[in-house]
């Protein structure tokens, strides 16, 4: 079969399309036939080696992915080969033609969702979901600002929080990217190029603030978060690439909570309430992944450029 195979740390030209055996399953295995694989900004952490983890050299990116059951080991009795299905991580990575997953890291996948879609689902809808529910603890009624509200994890967040009850303020620095937060269900959207767009959240807020931010770019904005949070406001920090000068005397202020997520380390009860809760949004429609750009396998060093150094416009999927 064909595989992106990454066999040195470094930037994205390190990997490459390769021809490799297919998996064979194990008893509690599963081996899936994959139609695309969703590119995240943490495969691009883990490809550099600049990542908590780092895997064992050779190895194949990622983690999200969505397919047809190819084949399931003997002890495996909830799935068949033929099952549509998203993958929530692999044992051999999901930028491939076949990713052998274990059984746990196979999911249903409903029929009004396309595999396109099914790619987007899992990093992004799972990581906002901890962020919003597990982190900050949001509640109908509350607000929530959602930085980078149109990439994949942005997304999500404005599709978990409008169905929870929330007001949603986004924030997207091109006027596709707003332009898309608003048609997500974004109440209101800004600029976050603008030096003004500060102001303009106070005043959206009749100069109260938010209850929630969730930061995808920390270096850049923490601090500035604590001009428009509440008091006893909770940030859920996401993303960060770089290190800032930071006074902790803004939390005392406000009684405020900064709030770190990876959702690597998420609880398997967690996990498993999170999958639960995606399987009924994208049935029900409330949740649907948008695809911004599709790209073939051998393309995946672009799709790691484009996701860290393009404006965010939904999720860019590898497709076979």
């Amino acid at each position: 079969m064909k595989a992106i195979v990454v066999s040195e740390f470094g930037p994205p030209e390190v990997m490459k399309l390769t021809n490799v055996d297919t998996p064979k399953v194990g008893d509690s295995q599963i081996l899936v036939r994959v139609e695309a694989a969703g590119v995240n900004p943490v495969d691009t952490y883990i490809r550099s080696g600049l990542h908590a983890i780092r895997p064992t050299l050779p190895f194949t990116p990622g983690k999200d992915g969505a397919g047809i059951v190819e084949a399931v080991g003997a002890a495996v009795v909830d799935f068949k080969p033929g099952d549509r299905v998203y993958l929530a991580g692999a044992v051999t990575g999901t930028y491939a033609e076949f990713a052998l997953c274990e059984a746990s890291q196979v999911h249903a996948v409903p029929d009004n969702v396309d595999f396109d879609e099914g790619a987007g689902v899992f990093v992004p809808y799972a990581t906002a979901w901890r962020g919003l529910f597990e982190k900050a603890n949001a509640r109908s009624g509350e607000t929530v600002l959602i930085h980078g509200a149109s990439g994949g994890v942005g997304i999500a967040a404005i599709q978990w929080a409008k169905h929870a009850g929330l007001t949603v303020l986004g924030t997207a620095s091109s006027e596709e990217g707003k332009s898309l937060a608003k048609q997500q269900g974004a109440d209101f959207v800004f600029d976050h190029t603008s030096e003004s767009y500060l102001d303009e959240i106070l005043a959206a807020t009749g100069g109260k603030g938010v209850d929630i931010v969730l930061e995808m770019l920390a270096n850049v904005n923490l601090v500035k978060d604590f001009e428009v949070l509440r008091m006893f406001g909770r940030i859920v920090v996401i993303g960060n690439r770089g290190s800032l000068d930071f006074n902790p005397r803004l939390t005392m202020g406000k009684d405020a909570s900064i709030l770190g997520l990876s959702l690597f380390n998420a609880k398997p009860e967690t996990m498993s309430a999170i999958h639960v809760a995606i399987y009924e949004g994208l049935q029900k429609g409330y949740l649907k992944p948008v695809v911004g750009k599709r790209l073939k396998l051998d393309d995946a060093a672009q799709a790691h450029h484009d996701v860290i150094e393009h404006k965010a416009f939904g999720k860019i999927v590898l497709v076979n």
